[in-house]
């Protein structure tokens, strides 16, 4: 009996002395990553200890961070979809870049070395991100501002009654932005901006303020100042999170700001020059960050105005990923190279593993920023099919691409018997053309809206992968079916002109973006041919079937009939 007792006694003093254990190794990573945050706002400490050893660790990396809850708002897309700069900053000088980062990450990237790309002599590297929007205004003089002057892009919308917006506030409320959020939700403050129940609707952080803009028509209005300050904030707000993104094909991430706003981060995989390889399938082909920057200025452009807001970011991958990060998946696959880069590969279906690990110069990548939409919980959207989505097959063909008559069958299965979702199917066929995207399997609408809505062109980062080639099969819902809408028509019409000339617009544009230029000269070119290419196919449908019965006219209103002079 004595022997038992003193048996029970050692197996509890055991238990005690291995809790206690755990409980110092769970305490000094706290420790270590307390000192080491102090440590980091002296000014004389480095943002990034390399170089080291190709087999050392980086300090802090042995104990994984504390979890907390995520917050995880909507995927970008319901459906699975789908280093360093890629000129100069790869020939920038390494005794240069310890001091860079730690100015970029303590002045939120206002100081950023000016450099010029090779094969775009006389672009120079823009300032810091600071003023990356909020300095260069379009000038009076400019081809932009001319542009967005002409009466086509004036055109009013119909008066918005409460259907038409996608969300009713009343501004004698006092809203709460973090009402809608998950309430296990927890967040460090440490003095950040922390939304109260005492802001009234002008005083919104700017990503609310766009979600409250989105109606019927447009995702945001042609003019509106909010927009160039959220792109500001996806450039200069601190990251506080960071998540992997499920679903896809390729590693994307999902990041929350200081101000609780969230986007999507596309890091870059290829360099401006690289062309997509010509044995890659289009199911295969990279996700490129230049291109969804790219997609959105042109989305703008045409005045479709149907792409969340998206600008280029140079990232800290230590500080403002590794370090934020409670994704342990994610937070396990970063490492260091043998040339000392921090690299990481996170987990997806394709182009996830050390082979193609994202490398930094140390630690710095650039990526592309996409605001979020709503959160599903808040405005539903309803994803659909895209009639002409292609076989993602080897060898198998899609219908459409065997039978010339398939629009006909199309045009008789709802949504597309009624209304104007054929002809934003046209709408997103042009824009997909231009951008060379032959990856728009699925598309999206706000669910409030019904049928009689615009498509929201998500999810554009197989666009501008080869400059050289001209995917005419692109164009086979516009050749098919003959139909576009006249404000359209008018509009390519207008970029095709010696004043305004697409690839101009779009490179005066591009510039404003903090990673500029964003797209090499063949590109830009290749746009003007292909825009030739989308005029030629309507006279083509236009001689063949009449103007009258291709070009649907939705410049009509109440007042009358809107008459432009190109």
């Amino acid at each position: 009996m004595i022997l038992f007792r003193r048996f029970r006694v050692l197996i509890l003093t055991v238990f005690l002395v291995a809790c206690s254990v755990h409980i110092v190794i769970d305490l000094l990573p706290r420790l270590e990553r307390r000192n080491s945050s102090t440590s980091s706002r002296s000014p004389q400490t480095p943002a990034c200890s390399c170089p080291r050893g190709p087999g050392e660790e980086a300090p802090g990396w042995a104990a994984w961070p504390n979890k907390h809850t995520l917050r995880l708002l909507q995927d970008f897309s319901n459906e699975p979809g789908s280093n360093l700069t890629s000129h100069s900053r790869e020939k920038a000088s390494t005794a240069e870049a310890p001091s860079r980062v730690d100015n970029q990450h303590q002045n939120h990237h206002q100081q950023q070395d000016q450099r010029a790309r090779p094969g775009l002599e006389g672009h120079e590297r823009r300032g810091g991100h600071e003023t990356a929007f909020s300095r260069r205004p379009t000038p009076k003089g400019s081809r932009l501002h001319a542009l967005f002057e002409h009466p086509l892009y004036k055109r009013p919308l119909p008066t918005l009654t409460e259907e038409d917006t996608l969300f009713n506030v009343n501004t004698d409320i006092r809203f709460d932005p973090k009402a809608a959020e998950n309430q296990e939700w927890s967040v460090e403050k440490d003095g950040d901006y922390a939304p109260t129940g005492d802001l009234s609707s002008d005083s919104y952080p700017n990503w609310l303020r766009f979600h409250i803009g989105i109606n019927r028509y447009e995702l945001y209005s042609r003019h509106n100042p909010v927009i160039d300050a959220m792109l500001k904030d996806l450039v200069t707000q601190r990251i506080t999170s960071v998540a992997m993104k499920s679903g896809g094909t390729q590693l994307k991430l999902i990041m929350t700001f200081q101000n609780y706003g969230q986007a999507l981060f596309k890091p870059m995989k290829q360099t401006r020059e690289q062309e997509t390889p010509p044995d890659f399938f289009y199911f295969s082909d990279f996700e490129r960050h230049n291109a969804e920057i790219a997609a959105y200025h042109l989305d703008r452009i045409l005045d479709f105005r149907r792409v969340p807001p998206v600008a280029g970011r140079l990232v800290n991958m230590t500080k403002e990923i590794r370090d934020v990060t409670r994704d342990k998946k994610l937070w396990k696959t970063f490492f260091i190279s043998p040339a000392n880069n921090i690299c990481f590969y996170g987990e997806c279906s394709y182009y996830c593993s050390t082979e193609h690990a994202l490398c930094g110069k140390p630690d710095q990548i650039e990526g592309s920023l996409a605001a979020f939409l709503p959160d599903l919980a808040l405005a539903k959207r309803k994803t659909w099919r895209n009639p002409w989505r292609r076989s993602y097959h080897k060898r198998k063909k899609a219908e459409w691409e065997v039978d010339p008559d398939y629009c006909e069958e199309v045009k008789q299965s709802p949504p597309y018997d009624s209304g104007t979702r054929l002809l934003d199917i046209m709408d997103m066929t042009i824009f997909d053309f231009l951008m060379g995207n032959m990856d728009r399997h699925h598309y999206e609408t706000f669910e409030k809206f019904g049928n009689e809505t615009f498509i929201i062109h998500l999810d554009n980062g197989r666009g501008f992968g080869k400059h050289s080639h001209d995917e005419v099969s692109i164009l086979a819902p516009l050749s098919q079916c003959c139909r576009v809408k006249k404000s359209t028509h008018l509009r390519l019409q207008l970029l095709a002109k010696e004043e305004y000339t697409l690839s101009a617009l779009m490179e005066e544009s591009l510039q404003r973006d903090s990673l500029a230029p964003i797209l090499i000269h063949p590109h830009l070119e290749a746009m003007d041919r292909r825009l030739r290419l989308v005029l030629q196919v309507l006279a083509d449908c236009i001689e063949k079937e009449g103007y009258s019965s291709v070009v649907e006219d939705d410049l009509a209103s109440e007042g009358g009939l809107f008459v432009f002079a190109l």
